[in-house]
Order: structure tokens, then sequence, then C-alpha cells
């Protein structure tokens, strides 16, 4: 199983499916079975039953269904467009995902 350089918060494009194009920001990544939730992309319709226990009125209901992380691609704000990610070793040891393109690092300044 490959290891998914997509995080949370990251922006990134559909590069394949019914939402091709599309940007959005990652809320959720789930390594297990290699997918992720992004913001308004993939929706799917959600049928939910009325419950008086629970004061639920019922009805259909849209959200946000998981997408497999080879059809995302990570956008580079340098570039403004979806790119391959490599990682590199800085000086210090540690790791950092740059754009394979402009050689822009992805990873946010705190």
């Amino acid at each position: 199983m490959h290891k998914i350089r997509i995080k949370k918060n990251d922006t990134v494009e559909v590069i394949a499916g019914k939402d091709k194009g599309r940007r959005g920001k990652v809320l959720k990544v789930i390594p297990e079975t290699q997918k992720a939730v992004v913001e308004k992309v993939n929706f799917v319709k959600e049928f939910i039953r009325p419950d008086q226990g629970r004061n639920i009125q019922g009805g259909i209901m849209e959200k946000e269904a998981p997408i497999h992380v080879s059809n995302l691609r990570v956008v580079c704000p340098e570039c403004d467009r979806g790119v391959r990610i490599n990682i590199d070793n800085l000086q210090d040891g540690s790791k950092v995902r740059i754009c394979s393109k402009c050689n822009a690092t992805l990873e946010k300044t705190k």
C-alpha cells in the first residue's frame, strides 16, 4: 500500500470522474481505504428516516462521499494547477513536500 501524500486542509483538484476539474479543500483523509473527503465534491444523496425519539424529521440529504486519492492532485500555490508531489529532505533532516513542476514548497508556513 502506498503512502498518501495528500493531507487535511490541502486544496486539491479532481482529475477523473463526474466532478473532473473541480477544486476543493480536503476535509478528511482515510488512509485505510486510500480515500479522502473533499469539500463540495462527489455529492451523494442520503435518505434519512424520521425518528420521533430523537426529533428527526427525515427526508433526503446531500453529503460529500469519499473519493479515491488517485483521482486527486494537490494544487500548487505557485503554479495554480494540479501537480504531482515530490518529497525533499532538508538540512535539518526533516521532510517537506514540494511541487514537481516549480519546486515550490507545499507546506504551510507557521
